[in-house]
């Protein structure tokens, strides 16, 4: 009882600073970086294993600047996700925009439902929200719930706001049977990590062999949907772009793992493109293939 008044509290206070204006949200910004890089440490032992690990090519002055810019980006990140519980759909549109929507109308005129894959790369909430607030079909937001249903259930309102439906991961094959007589879009981020139990399948990414989910690939094989990746853009501080690009338009063509391998390698390429907008501080190496062999 007393923890779900205290994330009621947190949500309360999480809502009043979502309140201010972005101006002021990037000086909070400038100084939680100060704190997460230069005070607390937060995760740099993390980050600098997976760089060094990704990268082994660069220098160390190479792998330093980018943890440094990964550390700036993270905090901005963190206040434009907070931004999220109010800003306005007008602003989101101002923020985000597509630089190819015609593929999705090309999609739509030929009556297929869409699954568009992305990673943890630059600010992928904004994303789905400027989506569902420019699309007028079915749109879902699979997600990975959090451990707090208070706070699980306040994020689902703020993903839904302007239209969108959040799913639950385990959920999205009944969702879609439940829509399949309608056009649907779904958004889904290819890189979350599965539990052991589930980490049946390894390629190598970014330099080391990493467990990947094979439940984009079987739900377009399954539903004959179309599968795009979404490549997301920092343009400014606060700004974006999104280019939808078409990974395959006939899923139950494809051979084993294909798909799989297609989003992988178009997340890889835009990460090492730019690096620093990647999620570095999370642990996405947790078990090698000899972890689940044994």
């Amino acid at each position: 009882m007393i923890e779900r008044g205290l994330s009621r509290l947190g949500i309360f206070f999480l809502y009043l600073i979502s309140l201010l204006p972005f101006w002021f949200l990037y000086i909070i910004s400038d100084l939680l970086f100060i704190v997460l890089y230069y005070i607390i440490h937060y995760r740099r032992k993390v980050v600098q294993e997976n760089l060094r690990n990704s990268f082994p090519e660069k220098t160390v002055e190479e792998r330093n600047h980018i943890e440094r810019e990964y550390f700036k980006y993270l905090a901005d990140l963190i206040v434009e996700s907070i931004k999220t519980i109010s800003i306005s759909e007008k602003e989101i549109k101002r923020r985000v925009t597509a630089t190819n929507p015609e593929v999705l109308q090309q999609y739509y005129k030929q009556g297929k439902s869409i699954i568009a894959v992305s990673g943890h790369y630059c600010n992928w909430e904004y994303a789905a929200l400027n989506f569902s607030a420019i699309n007028d079909k079915k749109f879902m937001i699979i997600y990975k719930p959090l451990s707090s249903d208070v706070y699980d259930d306040f994020f689902i309102k703020v993903r839904s706001r302007f239209g969108g439906i959040p799913v639950s991961m385990k959920q999205t094959i009944r969702k879609m049977i439940e829509y399949k007589n309608e056009q649907t879009v779904s958004v889904m981020v290819g890189d979350q990590t599965p539990v052991r139990a589930e980490a049946n399948y390894f390629t190598d990414f970014l330099n080391q062999q990493t467990p990947v989910f094979l439940g984009i690939e079987k739900l377009a094989k399954s539903m004959d949907t179309i599968v795009t990746f979404y490549k997301m853009e920092r343009v400014k501080r606060g700004y974006y772009t999104y280019t939808l690009l078409p990974l395959t338009e006939h899923p139950k063509q494809t051979a084993p793992n294909e798909i799989t391998e297609m989003h992988v390698k178009c997340l890889e390429s835009i990460i090492r493109e730019k690096p620093q907008y990647w999620l570095w501080s999370h642990r996405r190496w947790k078990f090698k293939p000899e972890d689940i062999h044994r």
